[in-house]
This record gives C-alpha cells, structure tokens and sequence, in this order.
C-alpha cells in the first residue's frame, strides 16, 4: 500500500446515491457488455434496489452502469495508489448476479460493493491505470430501461490524476431516511470499552488494523488482502500485549467491518489512548519497480502545521486537547496550548518510531530509508502519540512470504511489543524525575 493510510476519504455525514449518463444509442466504441439476470435475495423493504452492474468500453473511455429500481443522489471521488473511484451512496439492497465485479474492462480491473455504515452503502472500482471521472450522471425509467447510474471514466495521465484528487462528483450529502443511529461516530464497543475501564489506571494502546470490510487496502497479485495480513497481525499483538496484563488494549476493528478514517482517531481520542498504532502493509504499483520492507512513518510537519490550523478554528477548540475546554480562553492562549500539545504528540511519536526500528530490524527486513513522515489522517490526533507501520510490501514476493508467515508474525509481533513496553519505561522515568 503506497501511502495507503489516506487511501479512503470519509465524509462528515452519510453519503448517498447513485449517478449516471448513458446515450440511448451507445457509440460504437463503448460496446455494453451485458449481465445475466440477478439471482433474487431476500430485501429488506424501504431502500432502492442495484439489481444489475455492468462495464462497457476500452482502456481509453469505459463506463459503469448500474441498474436501480428508482433515482438516487450519489457522490463520486478518485483516490490513488492504487487507482480508485469511490461512489457513496445511500444504503443499497444489491441484487446483483453472484459473480459480478471480478471481472475487468478497459480502465476498470473490477468493481466491489457493500454497505459501509447504517444507510451508507459504498461502490468501489479497482483501475487499472489513472482516470478522471468524465461524467457521473443519473438517467430516468424511459422505454423500457430502469433508472441507470452511469459514471464515464477518461484516461488520463499521473500528473493530471493528481490535480484531480478532492475533485467530487455530487452534491453534498445527507443519511437516507429512515436510517437509524446512521451518524454514531464511535464504532460498537468502543463506548462501553471507556465506561468499563474508569478505574482502570493501565495506560491505553490503541491497535489501527487498515481497511475492512468493502475496503481491501492493496491486494497481492496471488489474491491476498491487506485488510486480512493487517488484522491477523493486530489480533496476534492484541493477545501478546494483554499477556503482560500491563496495557488496556482497544482495537478499531476486530474483524472484517469497515471504519472510516476520521472514527479511528475518534476512537484513540475516546479512549484517552497514550499511543496509537496504525497497521498497513503497502505495494508499489505495476511498473514502479521494486521495493521491500517494513518502513514506520509519522505524521509530517506540514500536515502537522495544517491540523494546528483547523484546530485553532473557534467552531473546533471545544474539548480541542484531553477534554480541555479552549473556547473560554483568548484565541492566542488557545493556539499556543494547542501548539504545544502537539510539539509534545510529535516529540513522543518520533520517540516510539525510532524505538520500533531498533526492535524490528531484528525480526525483519527494513525498507532501506525506514523512517519516514506523511499526512496521513489517522495520525492527526493532537493528544495521542501515533505511528503508522507498514509491514513490508504486498508486491514483493519475499515480503509477501514473509506477511503470511506464522512464524514471522510471531516473531515481529514480539519485537512491536517490546518497543511499546520500552516506549512506555522510558515515559514513566521521564515523568518520574524531580525538576
């Protein structure tokens, strides 16, 4: 996963539907590979139905095309590394033939689907190459067709994919109605995680474990997900940290659900975590040759710079640092506690980085430049000590042999866990010293 940490974008609310454009008369360029009819399921009532996906095109320009049973709103976005486009949605019932998406067309290598949250489904389509989003647009029921979401894809270039990112296709949206609970913006468990641990004094570690769910984060060529290699290592760490009894132990996810960026470090927040541990294992695209490795990044300074930005916002000081409530101070005090808040987050966090090195390079490879900074949003908290680990490269074989390795897990799980406990010994002599 090349910077894949801030592969998946999350919206404030709920997104909805679906879009589309398609000639009633296709050119004959795009000619429209059709589907078989879709295998009926049970549907709950009350929410559009998807009851057939299909590609048309070539490498050049192709398109996705979706059968609905009524109009929807949606929203479109391009992600990269690996090439994506993102379509939110409001919560789909998918009636689609069981084989769909595995198969590719032109600039689309395959498709995934799936429901996210309460009310938000989301559409994912794998590119083969860069693409910009040409046109996404919604069609009526008219002679005999359904409503159709057509989105048109464009090849493009890196750099004029790059200039496209951010770039979204919809209005913004609402949770579909009736979608209960739709906006709780802590996972299940997590909440009464806190409650149970008031009286527990033992410091908190918070286990990131990337993707999930509709989210597979990079994949190997042999088929083999990053969401499964990350949540295999997560739950291995989990269960040697809790060994120690000296840790509370949160995970984001401890199985295949999707959460979002942004309830990640919520979570972290939360739960008052003294350290925040994101997992990733990363891959270098087709053609950008070869790379191997695990390599540890911490949040950038420029990213830093930005958080401390919008943080200083008067709509954002409210519990802005550990429940402190900056709204009630002058806006130069708050920027400055803010300020320094987050020079001591950053102060810890290259602290532990550099710990996890000394560790880990004797139970596996290094990248050869393996500390390194990016913004990735999940370690944008300003109060909680956060690094992001990316195990080794899916793409390489000799790391991929050694991600699926039992016996390499243990043995880096252990090396991880001896950095946290080394981290921690060190924080309590500091604190510890008289002035």
């Amino acid at each position: 996963m090349k910077g894949r940490a801030n592969h998946f974008v999350l919206y404030s609310a709920i997104l909805a539907c679906a879009a589309a454009w398609l000639c009633a008369a296709p050119a004959e360029s795009l000619a429209v590979e059709t589907q078989k009819a879709p295998v009926a399921v049970p549907v709950p009532n009350g929410f559009p139905i998807a009851s057939d996906a299909r590609l048309a095109g070539d490498d050049k320009q192709t398109r996705f095309i979706v059968d609905l049973d009524s109009k929807v709103p949606m929203r479109a976005f391009t992600l990269a590394d690996p090439y994506r486009v993102v379509i939110d949605l409001p919560q789909i019932n998918f009636r689609l033939p069981a084989a769909v998406g595995g198969a590719g067309r032109g600039l689309i290598k395959a498709f995934r689907y799936g429901l996210v949250m309460p009310g938000g489904s989301r559409i994912v389509l794998e590119l083969a190459g860069p693409a910009k989003i040409a046109r996404a647009e919604m069609l009526d029921a008219a002679n005999g067709q359904p409503a159709r979401m057509v989105i048109e894809l464009d090849s493009v270039d890196r750099t004029a994919f790059v200039e496209s990112l951010g770039a979204e296709k919809g209005p913004e949206l609402r949770p579909s109605v009736g979608a209960a609970d739709a906006t709780a913006s802590v996972p299940r468990g997590a909440e009464s995680d806190k409650d149970a641990a008031k009286d527990d004094p033992r410091p908190v570690v918070v286990l990131d474990p990337g993707h999930g769910g509709i989210d597979n984060g990079t994949q190997s060529a042999s088929g083999v997900a990053e969401k499964t290699l990350v949540l295999d290592f997560a739950l291995a760490l989990r269960d040697q940290m809790e060994k120690g009894g000296k840790y509370r132990v949160v995970l984001t996810r401890a199985d295949d659900t999707f959460i979002p960026l942004n309830d990640r470090v919520k979570i972290a927040r939360a739960q008052s975590a003294a350290l925040f541990v994101s997992i990733h294992a990363d891959a270098l695209p087709r053609g950008e040759g070869d790379a191997q490795g695990a390599t540890i990044y911490t949040l950038s300074d420029k990213a830093s710079d930005a958080e401390a930005q919008r943080l200083a916002d008067a709509e954002n000081k409210a519990d802005a640092i550990g429940g402190v409530n900056l709204t009630e101070e002058p806006t130069e005090v708050a920027d400055i506690l803010i300020d320094l808040a987050q020079r001591e987050t950053k102060t810890f966090s290259n602290r532990f980085a550099r710990t996890l090195i000394r560790e880990m390079k004797s139970a596996t490879r290094l990248h050869k430049n393996p500390l390194k900074s990016a913004g990735f949003r999940v370690l944008k908290a300003p109060d909680v000590p956060s690094v992001l680990i990316e195990l080794g490269y899916v793409s390489n074989k000799g790391d991929l042999q050694q991600l699926v390795s039992e016996q390499w897990r243990t043995k880096t799980v252990g090396a991880v866990s001896q950095a946290i406990d080394s981290f921690f010994a060190r924080r309590l002599v500091s604190a510890g010293k008289p002035d």
